[in-house]
């Protein structure tokens, strides 16, 4: 694991300089090692954080003759499978390290050894003669990769924006494009960054660079697509899950440094947890206080999460640590995670993710974590929303659009327009903060079409035009929210501290597995409400807590609600106060938005926030672009 920096181009002086700054600003990602490599056509870096072969692992690593090199960010669980297959073949090998294997790999197969790998990753690699450079993403995009874009050639690339901000010339200015589609997901959904000319690298993608004549290409190499059996035998499909998800989580154990886990009080993490467990010698396990799985958990002092997780944490004997957070810690450490997100990712979770990670680092370097789960079992409650929405098909849509149209708020008015409207139409992923009529009043600009443009959503749902109302959320899910928001969030807030986050439920083989799931397999539906990820719960009855398995889906509740009171003035006037901000939007539209919040009038808590961390991204790259 580490972060990746590389410019590129023969006109480029002071290489070594240049890529030693920008290797520098992404010190957090591997502060254990660094390595470089120049020529007249590119300048390379990383920074190391060792995982895999801590003696032998230095980067760049080279090829036998020399003529090819790597630098890799992530980890490769089927690494020691595909080594023995190269071997096998007569291939020698130098190192014990995954990155030699991808470099080996790449020698095979070329672009197509990409669908053999079971990891995340990003990486380059560069062939010194014929000065072509091969980059890739992995399939869900749980590594970011970023580049810089000038004069439609490829000038420089990183794992993090602010290394890029080091490229001689460079001023960053706002994508008002970007910003504009954040105010509606609460995260920027395009392949476009906030920042003009630099561009992220989509999930299972590669990049491929002739430095010769600076020409470029992306490319595809994957997709997850639904698959649906509906003649999966029920038991079957059960132990399957059991087996498949266990062989995830094994391999994702596999570290030369000690690996713990995130443990909340739901099923996922409480899965991983228990398959920790049970993949350890037992007499390990209960030889002493240090040897036990290390398991670590977040709250807040008004919420209760810590009480979930710790009933867990006993069931399992693992080595359990709490943090818990008020609201004037949360508030000051939002600057130093706005840096480290590099874009604003207006998720009230994060922050906690933030503490949970660095207190984690404390103990271990590696983390498993439960991501992913939801999107591919199907585990988020609104997507029992369409089975509850066909119960009422009978009402007459002219009801429901007198209903809906009446000149006040009334609970149930958001579900009753969304009765009687396509899906297509208003659900644009799993967060969705200012609605379009609303934007109208806030963005002074020419308004951007959300649902096409530099992001298309419309293209997701053409794609599954045959699937059901909650497949195709769980799709968009995937595609949209999975990465900008989740991954993102889970990326940048533990390399903020140096701290490696593995998710094994976003494994190939588990997700090969969950496209086949047919949806009577994922959701139970009852009148007073339903069951979520139906026939994941089954495959773990008798191995985690029931009170666990049964516990429906909470999120990462956050109080900011509670927290944005009278008492947070100096936060409306950094909002209110900032350039951006009075330039772009109506800013006597969100004075409104924060005295009805504060006089409780309505929960605009979401709305304040994003609006708070989009100032403080401003404040910190463009007004001083500055580590706080």
């Amino acid at each position: 694991m580490c972060g990746i920096a590389g410019i590129l181009g023969q006109k480029t002086a002071d290489k070594e300089v240049i890529i030693g700054d920008m290797v520098s600003a992404i010190v957090h990602r591997g502060p254990d090692d660094n390595g470089f490599y120049v020529d007249n056509h590119v300048g390379l870096g990383m920074r190391r954080l060792s995982i895999i072969d801590l003696s032998t692992g230095k980067q760049p690593i080279f090829s036998a003759d020399n003529k090819q090199l790597i630098f890799f960010n992530g980890e490769i669980y089927n690494y020691k499978e595909l080594r023995q297959e190269l071997v096998e073949k007569g291939v020698t090998f130098k190192t014990h390290t995954d990155t030699e294997v991808i470099l080996h790999m790449y020698e095979a197969h070329g672009e197509k050894m990409l669908c053999k790998l079971r990891g995340m990753f990003t990486f380059c690699i560069y062939n010194t003669e014929t000065k072509k450079s091969f980059m890739a993403r992995d399939f869900f995009g749980i590594k970011p990769l970023y580049y810089l874009k000038v004069d439609n050639k490829i000038k420089a690339f990183s794992s993090e924006i602010k290394s890029l901000l080091k490229y001689p010339g460079f001023k960053p200015e706002v994508n008002d494009r970007a910003v504009y589609d954040y105010l509606s997901f609460q995260y920027n959904p395009n392949d476009q960054s906030f920042f003009k000319n630099i561009y992220k690298l989509p999930p299972a993608h590669y990049l491929l660079i002739d430095l010769f004549n600076d020409k470029f290409e992306i490319q595809k190499y994957w997709s997850f697509e639904f698959d649906q059996n509906k003649n999966l035998d029920k038991k079957g499909a059960t132990n399957k899950i059991f087996e498949t998800i266990k062989d995830s989580v094994e391999h994702h154990m596999i570290a030369d440094v000690p690996v713990g886990a995130f443990l909340s009080g739901g099923i996922d993490s409480s899965v991983i947890a228990t398959m920790m467990v049970q993949l350890r010698s037992p007499q390990v396990q209960k030889e002493s206080e240090t040897n036990k799985v290390k398991t670590f958990t977040v709250g807040f002092d008004t919420l209760t999460e810590g009480v979930e997780s710790k009933e867990t944490s006993d069931f399992l004997i693992t080595d359990h640590t709490e943090v818990t957070i008020g609201p004037d810690e949360y508030f000051n450490a939002l600057p130093k995670a706005v840096y480290h997100f590099d874009e604003p990712v207006a998720d009230p979770s994060a922050i906690g993710l933030y503490f949970l990670a660095r207190e984690a680092a404390k103990h271990v370097k590696v983390v498993l974590s439960g991501e992913g789960s939801d999107e591919l079992f199907g585990g988020y409650n609104i997507y029992l929303e369409p089975f509850a929405r066909a119960r009422l098909a009978w009402i007459p849509k002219t009801i429901i659009n007198f209903l809906v149209n009446l000149p006040f708020n009334f609970f149930g008015k958001n579900y009753l327009r969304r009765v009687g409207s396509k899906l297509e139409d208003w659900y644009i992923g799993n967060a969705s903060v200012f609605k379009t009529d609303e934007l109208s009043h806030l963005w002074l600009k020419t308004p951007y079409n959300v649902s096409k443009g530099i992001f298309d959503i419309k293209s997701l749902y053409k794609k599954v035009v045959h699937l059901s109302d909650s497949t195709k959320m769980q799709y968009i899910d995937i595609h949209t929210w999975l990465v900008g928001d989740i991954l993102a969030k889970a990326d940048k807030m533990t390399m903020a501290h140096s701290l490696e986050l593995r998710v094994p439920f976003l494994d190939t083989e588990v997700a090969k597995l969950a496209a086949t799931l047919p949806d009577k397999f994922k959701w139970h539906s009852t009148i007073f409400g339903g069951i979520t990820k139906y026939l994941f719960r089954e495959a773990f009855k008798n191995i985690i807590p029931e009170s666990t398995r049964k516990r429906k889906k909470l999120g990462f509740p956050t109080p900011i609600r509670d927290w944005l009171t009278s008492e947070r003035t100096p936060i409306y006037e950094k909002i209110l106060s900032n350039e951006y901000i009075k330039n772009n939007m109506n800013t006597d539209y969100i004075k409104n938005i924060i005295d009805e919040h504060v006089s409780k009038q309505a929960d605009n808590s979401r709305k304040i926030y994003l609006l708070l961390m989009l100032s403080l991204w401003y404040n910190t790259f463009i007004t001083d672009n500055k580590n706080p």
